[in-house]
């Protein structure tokens, strides 16, 4: 069974401008990877159409087996964890302990159980011990790793990370590359951080113009300099791919 099978999904906005044109997506549980395209590809529109809140023409979306309808709507999106760009969307509760909790608290879990659950989320990302602290005060790369956290106490089958690497520093970076390899959670990484992608996972998807144009190993498609320069990818300037390889 496919972690995220996804076939023939179509989007378009009320004024017919289509966004998301005819992709089919496999992701096998465990695999991270990474989705790439420049901006405007309909990166953002497909990840909105996964957990229901645009609704598709055509297509459909499976997770864990479980097809996306409006009777499944709830367990699809506790299926699909998705981390925000900006860790503020998230974390709004006086304490990191009650961000963490407030999902599945509203699912009804409460007691030892709910501590139990937010704990071991909390000690997934490594920062148990930022329970009782204020989100506000704390650094980029904890909020990263506690809004990580709240999805991680619904227990997801994927996790979804929309630009992960955005306003950290480089040892918060290198940090946060650390803890994805660590958690072996099936895992798709919108991003626009080349290295980012080459160095956490081992197969890539370009969209563009809001359809799948390359699928593959990420270091070959990223040596590909026609492709990349024909999707508007670019490397930062002196990096060789070659030389990092995903793990």
């Amino acid at each position: 069974m496919k972690a995220l099978a996804v076939s023939g999904l179509s989007f378009s906005y009320p004024d017919g401008t289509s966004a998301v044109e005819g992709v089919d997506l496999d992701i096998e549980s465990g695999e991270r990877v990474a989705l790439l395209g420049p901006n405007g590809a309909g990166k953002t529109s497909f990840l909105l159409s996964l957990i229901g809140i645009l609704e598709a023409r055509t297509g459909s979306i499976e997770i864990g087996g479980l097809r996306l309808e409006p009777a499944t709507l709830s367990e699809i999106r506790r299926r699909l964890g998705l981390v925000f760009q900006d860790p503020d969307d998230q974390l709004f509760m006086p304490t990191v302990e009650e961000d963490v909790a407030f999902g599945p608290a509203n699912l009804g879990l409460r007691g030892p159980a709910l501590k139990l659950r937010v704990s071991q989320a909390l000690a997934a990302v490594g920062e148990v011990h930022l329970a009782e602290r204020a989100p506000h005060h704390l650094s980029g790369g904890e909020r990263r790793r506690v809004a990580i956290a709240t999805v991680l106490t619904m227990e997801p089958e994927v996790l979804v990370l929309d630009e992960p690497t955005s306003n950290l520093d480089p040892a918060g970076r290198r940090d946060l590359v650390g803890l994805l390899k660590g958690m072996g959670s099936t895992q798709l990484v919108v991003t626009h951080d080349l290295p980012f992608a080459l160095e956490l996972c081992t197969r890539s998807i370009i969209m563009d113009g809001g359809r799948v144009v390359a699928d593959g190993p990420t270091a070959d498609l990223m040596n590909d300099r026609q492709l990349m320069t024909k999707h508007r990818l670019e490397l930062p300037y002196g990096f060789d791919p070659a030389n990092i390889r995903p793990t």
